[in-house]
Order: C-alpha cells, then sequence, then structure tokens
C-alpha cells in the first residue's frame, strides 16, 4: 500500500486524470484519500488531491510525493465520488470539481502549523518539550525534526491541530493569553522576592495565587488587576509568566443575541405535508419532495421542524437559501432555533470568517449549515435531510466550471446517504413542477397562508393609459395615493424597481446615438453617483460626453430609471417620506444589507426601495403595500424563461405584503398588462400559469420537454469564431439522433465581450445516450489542437441565455 493515486492541480485536458506517486517510508500510513500533497509534476512542484492508495502500480519508475499539504482528509470518500460525478456531469476537469468543494481560503497561498487545542495536552512529555513554552509549531519545522508522524497522531487523537495561516487571505484570529508555569508554592515565594514598590507585579502574581495556573485572556487579566503592560512585560522577563496567542474563532454573529424560539404548532395543512418527510426521516429512505406553497404559508416551520428530528437522531442537515438576500432573516430562524449548532456560508462573509465556518463542520462542532449554493458541498459525513428555499432561484446554477445547479447535487448526496431532499417555493421551476406531476418528486401543497390572512389584493396598472391621461411621473395615480394613504397611516412600503435586463444608457435625443462600449457589443450603464458610465461585462469606464459624438447635439442624456433616480423623484413628490435604498452601491460594504434591513424592520422608514434582491424572504409586519415600478423589463431578455422568471419575480414581491394581522395590497405597473405571466401573477395564480407556458414551451420544444446544451465559441476573428462554431455543429451531427434539434451556428445575444466574438449552438434533446463522450472530444479537440486563441465553454441545461 504504497502507491498513491493523485489528481493535480493542472486544469488542462492533458492532464485532467489520475497520476500514480510513491508515498516515502515516512509518510506511510499517514496519507489517505481526500488529503491534499504536494508532488513533483514536470519541473514543478504541485498540488494535487489523493484519490486512492494501491499496493501496486502499471508504472515502472515513479516520483515520490513532496509532502503532504494535510494531516487528515479535507474530502472525504463521498465527496471525492460526488468530484467523478460533477467531472462527468458538467463536462468540467476533475481538479475543479474538487476545488469546488473547499473554501476560497484553502485555495490561496498558505503556510501550516501545529497548535495544541487546550492547555492540558503540553503536560504529556514528548509534547511539552516540543513546544517548549511556544503557542505553535511550523509543519516544516515538525518535517524537520522528523516529527510529522507523531504529531498527525496527536491530530487525529484531538490533542492538536493543523492550522493553514492563508497568506494575504484569511487568517487566524488570535487572542494574547497569559499564564504561568509556576506552582501555588512557587508563586507565592516569587511573591515575597519582588520589591516592595511593585504592587502592581504582586497583584498579578496574587491573581494567579488565586485563581490557579489557568491561563486567561491577557486584556482580561490587566482589566481585573489594574496592570499595565510593562508590569505584564517585567513579570514575562522574569520567566514567571508566558505569554501565548490562542486562536478564537471569527463568528460573523458574535454581536447578535438570538432568541430562543421553540416549535409552533402546525397547521392542518403544515401537518399533512410535514408527514411524508417525517415517514422518510424514520424509514432513512431517500425521496425528493416538492413543497409547493403559496408565499407566507410557513415553510421556513417545516423546515426546522424536520431538522429537529434529524439532529435527534444524530444526523446532519444542509439548509439552502438564494444569495446573501435571504441570509441574515433565515440565519436568525436557524440559530434562534437550534443556538450554536448551526454554521452560516455565505457571500457576505470575508474569507476568513468562511473558513472559520467550514473548519467547524469539518470538526463535527455544528450540525445545521445554512447557506448559498457552494454550502451545498459542506464536509458532513452523516446527512439526514438536504433543504432548498426558493428553489427555482437561478443563483442556485453556477456559471463557471464546475457548471452544476445545486438541486442535482442535492438529490446526489441524499441518495448517497439515503436521506430525503425538500425543494420549497411559492413559484417551483417548470422542470421541477413537471417532476412532481410525473410523481418523479413528491408534491407537498400549502395553498392557505399561516393566519388563514388573505393573499394580497394586486392591482394591475397600464402605463400607456398613464401617459395618455398626461401623467408622465413614473408612479401611477393609483400607486401614488396609496404611498400617501401608507404615509399617514404609519405603514410600510416596499417598491420594487424590476431592473435585471434593462438599464440606464446613454442617448442622443436628435440622432438616436446610444453611447456602446468599445470592447463589448453592448451599451454602457449610467452610473449616477460617480456620474461615470461602466461596462458591466468587460469593466471599461468613461465619463460621460457633454456633446453627441455622432452629430455634436448637446441633447444627449441618460434614459431608463436607476434606484436613485426613483429615490430623488419619491422625496420631489413626498418629502416627509423616510426611504431606505437597497441596490448594487448601497450594499456593497459588509454588512451593509443586514443593517438596512435591521432598520427597516425597527421602523426607521416608510419605503424600502430596491432592485430584485428585496424580492424575496423578507418578512416585517408593517408592510401593507408593495409596488412594482416596471413589471416587463425581464420579459424583453432574448432568453426562453423569460416569463417564468418575471412571474415569480411579481409573485414573491407581492407575496411580501400583509404577512400577519394587517391586509396587503400590491399595485404592479407595465407597459404589457395584457401578458399572460404578468396577469397571471396579478392572481397569483401558478397552476394556471404553469399550464399556460407548458404550452408555449411544448411548441417551441423547450425544458421540460426538451433538455438543452449550449456551447458558445469565442475568438477575436469574427470570421474564425463563426466557422469554428460550424465545424463542431457539423462534427456533432452525426453522433445524435434524428430527434435532436441543433440550433445555429448564430451570433450569441451579446455578440463581443472584451473584443472577443462569440457565437453558439445550442442542442435540444430528449435522450442521447453518445451525447457528453461527444462534447466531451470537442473540448479535448480544443484543448490540444493547439488553437491557443479559440476559447470553447460548454453549459449543460444552461441558465444564462446570453
Amino acid at each position: 500500500m504504497n502507491i498513491a493515486t493523485v489528481v493535480v492541480d493542472v486544469p488542462a485536458m492533458n492532464t485532467d486524470r489520475e497520476y500514480d506517486y510513491l508515498i516515502p517510508e515516512k509518510w506511510s500510513g499517514m496519507i489517505q484519500p481526500g488529503m491534499r500533497v504536494n508532488v513533483p509534476f514536470g519541473p514543478r512542484n504541485v498540488q494535487g488531491f489523493v484519490t486512492d492508495i494501491r499496493d501496486h502500480s502499471d508504472y515502472d519508475s515513479l516520483k515520490a510525493i513532496v509532502e503532504p499539504m494535510d494531516i487528515l482528509p479535507v474530502l472525504n470518500q463521498e465527496l471525492l465520488l460526488l468530484g467523478e460525478w460533477l467531472t462527468e456531469k458538467t463536462l468540467c476537469f476533475k481538479i475543479q470539481a474538487f476545488q469546488a468543494m473547499l473554501p476560497a481560503a484553502m485555495r490561496a497561498k498558505y503556510e501550516k502549523v501545529f497548535i495544541p487545542r487546550d492547555q492540558q495536552v503540553l503536560e504529556k512529555p514528548e509534547l511539552k518539550k516540543i513546544f517548549n513554552q511556544k503557542g505553535e509549531i511550523p509543519w516544516d519545522v515538525g518535517e524537520k525534526l522528523n516529527l510529522l508522524t507523531l504529531l498527525k497522531r496527536e491530530v487525529e487523537a484531538g490533542a492538536l491541530e493543523l492550522l493553514y495561516k492563508v497568506k494575504s487571505k484569511g487568517k487566524k484570529r488570535t487572542v494574547k493569553m497569559i499564564g504561568t508555569a509556576l506552582t501555588k508554592e512557587e508563586l507565592i515565594q516569587a511573591e515575597k522576592q519582588l520589591m516592595g514598590n511593585s504592587t502592581k507585579q504582586k497583584r498579578v502574581l496574587q491573581y494567579f495565587i488565586d485563581n490557579g495556573p489557568d491561563i486567561c485572556i491577557k486584556k482580561q487579566l490587566m482589566q481585573e488587576t489594574d496592570a499595565g503592560d510593562s508590569t505584564i512585560k517585567s513579570l514575562l522577563e522574569k520567566e514567571y509568566l508566558f505569554e501565548r496567542n490562542v486562536e478564537s474563532y471569527r463568528d460573523p454573529y458574535e454581536h447578535h443575541h438570538f432568541e430562543k424560539t421553540t416549535s409552533f404548532p402546525l397547521t392542518e395543512e403544515q401537518t399533512n405535508a410535514i408527514l411524508p418527510i417525517l415517514d422518510a426521516i424514520e424509514k432513512k429512505q431517500h425521496e425528493t419532495f416538492l413543497l409547493y406553497g403559496v408565499t407566507g404559508s410557513g415553510k421556513t416551520e417545516i423546515y426546522l421542524q424536520s431538522i429537529q428530528r434529524v439532529l435527534e437522531q444524530g444526523k446532519e442537515a444542509i439548509v439552502l437559501v438564494p444569495e446573501i438576500s435571504l441570509t441574515p432573516q433565515m440565519v436568525r430562524r436557524f440559530k434562534s432555533r437550534f443556538g450554536n449548532d448551526v454554521a452560516a456560508l455565505h457571500s457576505g462573509l470575508s474569507v476568513g470568517e468562511k473558513y472559520d465556518e467550514w473548519r467547524k463542520i469539518l470538526r463535527k462542532e455544528v450540525k445545521v449549515v445554512v447557506g448559498a449554493r457552494s454550502a451545498i458541498f459542506a464536509p458532513f459525513e452523516n446527512i439526514g435531510i438536504i433543504i432548498i428555499d426558493e428553489e427555482h432561484e437561478t443563483s442556485y446554477k453556477q456559471e463557471e466550471n464546475p457548471r452544476y445547479h445545486a438541486r442535482d447535487v442535492a438529490i446526489k448526496r441524499g441518495q448517497f446517504y439515503q436521506c430525503p431532499v425538500i425543494l420549497g417555493s411559492a413559484t417551483p421551476s417548470l422542470e421541477s413542477f413537471a417532476r412532481a406531476k410525473k410523481q418523479v418528486f413528491s408534491l407537498l401543497t400549502l395553498r392557505k397562508r399561516m393566519n388563514n390572512q388573505a393573499l394580497p389584493s394586486v392591482e394591475i396598472v397600464d402605463m400607456r393609459e398613464e401617459l395618455r391621461s398626461g401623467n408622465r411621473s413614473m408612479f401611477s395615480t393609483k400607486l401614488f395615493e396609496k404611498l400617501q394613504d401608507r404615509i399617514k397611516k404609519k405603514e410600510q412600503t416596499v417598491l420594487l424597481l424590476n431592473r435585471r435586463g434593462h438599464s440606464s444608457f446613454v442617448m442622443c435625443r436628435d440622432c438616436g446615438y446610444v453611447v456602446q462600449c468599445p470592447n463589448c457589443d453592448i451599451s454602457l450603464t449610467f452610473h449616477r453617483y460617480s456620474h461615470s458610465m461602466k461596462c458591466h461585462y468587460c469593466g471599461f469606464e468613461s465619463r460621460v460626453p457633454n456633446v453627441c459624438p455622432e452629430c455634436q447635439s448637446e441633447h444627449i442624456r441618460y434614459f431608463g430609471t436607476g434606484t436613485q433616480k426613483v429615490e430623488e423623484e419619491l422625496l420631489k413628490l413626498l418629502p416627509e417620506a423616510r426611504v431606505i435604498r437597497m441596490d448594487v452601491d448601497t450594499t456593497s460594504r459588509k454588512g451593509a444589507h443586514e443593517k438596512l434591513l435591521q432598520q427597516f424592520g425597527d421602523g426607521k422608514a416608510d419605503i424600502l426601495l430596491g432592485t430584485q434582491m428585496i424580492a424575496k424572504g423578507l418578512d416585517f409586519p408593517n408592510i401593507t403595500l408593495v409596488g412594482v415600478l416596471s413589471a416587463d423589463t425581464t420579459l424583453h431578455i432574448p432568453d426562453f424563461r423569460s416569463s417564468e422568471k418575471t412571474f415569480q419575480l411579481l409573485t414573491q414581491v407581492s407575496g411580501r405584503a400583509g404577512r400577519h394581522e394587517l391586509p396587503g395590497e400590491v399595485v404592479i405597473q407595465t407597459y404589457t398588462p395584457e401578458h399572460y405571466s404578468i396577469e397571471l401573477a396579478g392572481e397569483q395564480d401558478y397552476d394556471r400559469f404553469y399550464q399556460k407556458e407548458m404550452m408555449v414551451r411544448k411548441l417551441g420544444g423547450y425544458p421540460p420537454f426538451y433538455y438543452v446544451a449550449l456551447i458558445t465559441v469565442s475568438h477575436d476573428e469574427v470570421m474564425t469564431a463563426a466557422s469554428v462554431t460550424e465545424k463542431i455543429t457539423k462534427f456533432i451531427r452525426p453522433h445524435l439522433s434524428d430527434k435532436a434539434i441543433i440550433l445555429g451556428p448564430v451570433a450569441s445575444p451579446i455578440p463581443r465581450i472584451n473584443n472577443r466574438y462569440r457565437y453558439q449552438c445550442l442542442i435540444k434533446y430528449k435522450r442521447e445516450p453518445k451525447l457528453n463522450e461527444t462534447l466531451r472530444k470537442v473540448m479535448e479537440h480544443f484543448a490540444t489542437s493547439g488553437k491557443k486563441h479559440i476559447q470553447v465553454a460548454i453549459d449543460v441545461n444552461p441558465y444564462m441565455m446570453m
């Protein structure tokens, strides 16, 4: 058993396989699958993941592993298998699949140190000698002294821990601790020997005589004995005391107080929905449940009580929530119910905080993980339930390699651990709902709100009529009257500006010239706060011109409505209104998101104005009005899911109103009130929307009737991009059945990004056993053909069609 198979960190097609390496005698028995190792590869040393240990190799002369990078595996056996599956499913490299499972801090450059888990450990003679009053031992010192096997044994026994000190990224947070190695008698003797005027030094020694030799936080010691830095320093020099840096976790929620909550009694509907889930937990069987419940129907309570049952069995739970927007409120609910058993992983945390939370999971110090997409890879080994809230959200799909969907990964892990997976949503994705209708998923339905509150009444306002009647403001007469009324009644309003796919651009009113990005075929976005124009694809930035570059006219101005513009108009029309604006500019700072929502929850504002990020998960009792300023901007994106996304967004944001005692109202402003997605969102009728949209999808041959795969080719010459896409299409065609449809090659909806021209072809298919193998061949060909400037990206089941 002295051969390790290793996947090396060289993401290229011709190195995407396992290599055999000899395990040197000194590491024998120490190296395990799932560890990272440092191995020679060509002229340099690279990192790699051990996937297996064998006792023979088909090759004669093998290089040896330079050194292990971990003491314990960072990926368990199940995650290694999951990596294999991801590689096959998403056509990525194996190394990319493994890297995606680790926190960013572990992908950086780092130095490694051993630290004791507690002070008692250092009483062991062999460790006392090694550590010799030091707080840590660097890895390379351990290696030089041939101590790694001993240190590994102590790590496995839980006495020591191997820490990654990440350079430039997250580091361990430490606190200075003071202790004494002297006995009580020695301390009394030392105190007597101090000069008569050393009162503060005597006081410090007296503290240890009274409280015993346990080490304590330096700051605390100084406060309790009124000693200064110089006092402590003198005692350290005399070797009566020692100082040590001890790690303390960065807790992103350390200043939060979470009121303990207990289970709520369930309604009859909730009881009927939770029984099959509890049954699957008891029987330890895998089943995927689609929990389809209107907004405010109490889905979260079902999640919490299901997790409670799983924890009682000594198992673990993963809960995914979309993006950062849901996380503060969601984390609060879980922390209040399960206390310190909860770790949170989301984009609002620093690199170091994420690393600390991930380590808590690896060390089995927590039982529940709440997080965004990547939390699906939490390194648990005894999962009892996986929950995906708002399962229809597109942010669960990763847009770069590995291009996985968290829902697919959840189901795969659920099958491995034989545990239930719950997908929850008020507006499920068409694919999930179609699977539930075909009984691939089990459908659980909640049709009523928790307190039998009525769903809010929705009015759809035709903005064309408003224009005809002379109202040029962004607020319809109806919405404006209701806003005034809410401010009078001291009730709160949420205003959603539907911005995606439609932003402020600069245009000349005389000749119609629109300022474009010089590197991409897309108009520049006007940013009011910096009075500049930016390209959101390549980052190009320029000042706003005073005259039109085409016709020299001075009538050049920006079009489109940004949140800042809406805020200005609001304050002009309603100067007494207190407005909180939430958009990319106001929430870019760490913790800003939570702070703004907290202010709104505390009633410090009348109106919460924002983009998509405010549409989901908010639950405030005083919101009685929701206004949607531009319902149709998501409708006109070149994407077969645009109607579905519009319906989901409008239904979700409408659900923020009237969730508690007070009844809610919604006003949706639109230029296309006759479109079925807007009409049916107004009626909150998902079932009719599902039937209508399924007809449209069937006619167009789109999911869930077909699977799709998108191939995008980019090159800095337009003809090359087009001809390569043409060749790829010709190569694929004979490998597919007659039932598969290939659309293209055609220029992408955004034909040029960062001076690279983009062409694409779309494959629609039902069952094509040879497709994955064929697509792999395409990738292999372009990776090894030496045509350096061609980039080929393949997305199976894409969510971004642009």
